[in-house]
């Protein structure tokens, strides 16, 4: 039988052979016992609570108000900007999509959950991996009698810790940041819903404020005629200055409208601008001169019920409530005790070469010095703070279904309001545009009945008036059409499927992040 001693070398404990039976043997059959050891534990079930998914307050039927134009056909069009048939809106929403910050930020927060998962995929792995090594030249005083005994110290090794992942800590670990990333995916397609909606929304209230701008100077006109008019009459005896100053009051009016639009319609632009990530000037160039974009006559906006459960921000509450499913279950694994290996190997050798030349012999067997063991912890003191953490998880994890599902039914109300609103916009169009019609009649009839004398200039004025306020509550009901569209594919969730195939960061941005960290394959692969 090979004998065996144990020594003490610089306070640490080493296991020496004493005969020539290799002992890389003995760490090797370690080895082999501890991977053994690890992988019947290994299977052992998680803890905690496994995801059930929370009943969703959807309603499985969307009543499709009538005279709406929508229809409960198959959802197929991705680009739904592209029902208003608009090169200019495509082009916007196109710029939005590979500029917008607000996209770029949410897609550096997808680069940092896949980070993030990784962090916890290792944790599963040895959590100590040290390799050490050093050369120390020991000389005791000469005083203390001990002569000359200095010598030099040679080590090389490695220790090894590992926790052993026994009631699945680490893997409930992973599955919490999994989900986690799975909601920030989810969480970049919510911001394209979003920034697709805020540029087709400004963009249509850009081209509303054109309309009512060309509606003011084509009103300016017509009540300067008017003004023209009154003022001869005045001047030639034949009208009261009261017309005049009545006329002069109507065109002042319609002129203060003129700076209020201007106004706002730079502001439009200044954040259309911002939401394609371009400073000013770029859309006042891009965009010329246009009409109100035109509502169809049929939209297919597919099931409803069925459209909102793949609504992005729907999904993220979700994910995020299994991400917070998984944390109970980490925090339940503390309630039992952590088994862990370790080990240590390495080499020493001890040369009293004065001259420094020793440390040949570091590499033979008998400078092996290696040690292994197992341990655990159970902190059977503490189960009042674990319960209590295990309860505060569990009350998050409480909250966040309650969250999905407040997502959820506010999204189905979005849904509702958007269709309620389209309904209520396209018939109030339909007779605004009637009333259009009739007040431009009655405004030639005044104008022809007072040039020839038989009414006075009080209905020629209420006439104008009354065209005006018309053609921009006409305006305005256009734009309210096109907006109701624009909110109820908001509130579908449209448009997210656009970026499957494409980055979440743009070229530019991965290339100044490749240069500045080392991130592997994790930018490569998106």
């Amino acid at each position: 039988m090979t004998g065996y001693d144990l020594a003490a070398v610089n306070g640490g404990m080493s296991t020496r052979l004493k005969s020539r039976p290799s002992p890389w043997r003995k760490v090797f059959n370690c080895f082999i016992l501890a991977t053994l050891a690890i992988l019947a534990l290994a299977g052992c079930a998680a803890v905690g609570p496994d995801y059930v998914e929370p009943t969703a307050p959807i309603s499985d039927r969307f009543e499709l108000t009538t005279g709406s134009g929508l229809q409960a056909t198959p959802y197929e069009l991705v680009e739904w900007w592209a029902v208003f048939n608009d090169p200019v809106l495509n082009q916007l929403v196109d710029i939005a999509h590979k500029q917008n910050y607000s996209l770029e930020l949410a897609g550096l927060r997808v680069l940092e959950s896949r980070a993030r998962l990784g962090i916890a995929i290792g944790a599963q792995y040895p959590q100590q991996q040290v390799a050490s090594g050093g050369v120390t030249r020991i000389s005791p005083s000469e005083n203390a009698g001990q002569g000359n005994t200095a010598f030099n110290q040679y080590d090389l090794g490695a220790t090894l810790a590992w926790e052993m992942d026994f009631w699945g800590k680490f893997r409930r670990g992973i599955e919490s940041a999994d989900a986690a990333l799975a909601a920030s995916v989810a969480s970049y397609d919510e911001a394209m819903v979003l920034v697709t909606s805020q540029v087709v929304g400004t963009y249509v209230t850009i081209r509303l404020l054109e309309e009512q701008l060309m509606i003011a100077y084509e009103n300016l006109k017509l009540q300067q005629r008017s003004y023209d008019i009154a003022e001869v009459l005045y001047r030639n005896g034949q009208d009261s200055e009261l017309d005049v100053q009545q006329a002069r009051t109507l065109l002042l009016g319609t002129q203060a409208t003129v700076p209020s639009l201007k106004t706002q319609l730079g502001l439009a632009q200044n954040a259309l601008n911002t939401l394609l990530g371009q400073s000013d000037g770029f859309v006042e160039d891009l965009i010329v001169d246009g009409p109100i974009p035109d509502v169809p006559e049929q939209i297919a906006v597919g099931i409803p019920a069925d459209l909102l459960r793949r609504r992005p921000d729907v999904r993220q509450a979700e994910l995020q409530a299994v991400a917070q499913n998984a944390q109970v279950g980490v925090a339940t694994a503390d309630l039992y005790p952590s088994i862990a290996l370790a080990g240590s190997f390495g080499v020493v050798s001890i040369s009293r070469d004065v001259g420094g030349g020793g440390g040949s012999d570091l590499f033979s067997s008998d400078s092996l010095n290696y040690g292994a063991g197992a341990s655990f912890s159970w902190p059977v003191l503490n189960y009042g703070r674990i319960r209590n953490n295990i309860r505060v998880q569990d009350a998050r994890l409480q909250q966040a279904i309650v969250s999905y599902q407040k997502t959820a039914l506010e999204a189905a109300q979005e849904v509702d309001d958007a269709i309620v609103s389209l309904a209520g916009a396209q018939a109030q169009k339909a007779i605004l545009q009637q009333g259009v019609e009739a007040a431009r009649r009655s405004n030639a009839l005044s104008m022809l009945q007072y040039k020839e004398g038989f009414s006075g200039y009080q209905r020629v004025l209420d006439a104008q008036q009354s065209l005006f306020s018309q053609q921009n509550r006409y305006a305005s009901s256009q734009g309210q059409a096109v907006q109701s569209i624009v909110q109820l594919y908001k509130a579908l969730g449209g448009g997210w499927e656009v970026r499957e195939g494409r980055p979440f960061v743009d070229e530019n941005t991965l290339t100044a992040m490749r240069e500045r960290t080392n991130w592997g394959d994790l930018l490569d692969d998106q």
